[in-house]
């Protein structure tokens, strides 16, 4: 089995060097997280809203997107990282460019730390989560990081405006 599996990974990889086994562990962890989740829930009496509102489709919309850009690339955010990156620059307005270090897990690790998209199915669970343990202050968390999106748009293009008023 064990041979077959390492077959399996090379012929994926090719010349590249890929930390499949470590993605396994990250997927596993993502697993158990949600396994623990439905356990506590179904110890704790609680159930899935009966209906999702566009509201809260929304919210949670905004609120995944703008968590996951603040966990990835926000510079405050970078100590999170840093033992999994390195800095390599500015990417865009208040954002960071970073690379992956290491191999194995903290490879794996690293490229999900700096992958909003990747970060975006950890944070929606989080909320949905919420939605079933705390549904007002998770929908309070939802409106903040909406707000903060927002704001993040409306800056832009402000920005965008006020350059070509100068022009």
């Amino acid at each position: 089995m064990t041979e077959t599996l390492k077959d399996i990974q090379h012929a994926y990889e090719g010349e590249a060097e890929r930390p499949l086994e470590s993605y396994t562990r990250v997927l596993a962890a993502y697993g158990g997280a949600v396994s623990v989740l439905l356990a506590a829930a179904r110890l704790c009496r609680r159930h899935a809203p009966e209906k999702i509102s566009v509201m809260d489709i929304a919210l949670m919309g905004l609120f995944t997107h703008r968590l996951s850009r603040t966990l990835a690339k926000d510079t405050v955010t970078s100590p999170i990282r840093a033992p999994f990156t390195k800095y390599e620059g500015v990417s865009g307005p208040s954002e960071l460019k970073e690379g992956v270090r290491g191999s194995g897990l903290r490879h794996a690790l690293g490229e999900l730390l700096t992958c909003p998209f990747c970060l975006s199915q950890w944070v929606a669970t989080g909320y949905a989560a919420g939605l079933v343990f705390a549904p007002r202050v998770t929908r309070m968390a939802g409106a903040t990081m909406a707000a903060v999106a927002a704001s993040d748009w409306l800056q832009l293009a402000y920005s965008r405006f006020m350059k070509a008023a100068n022009e």
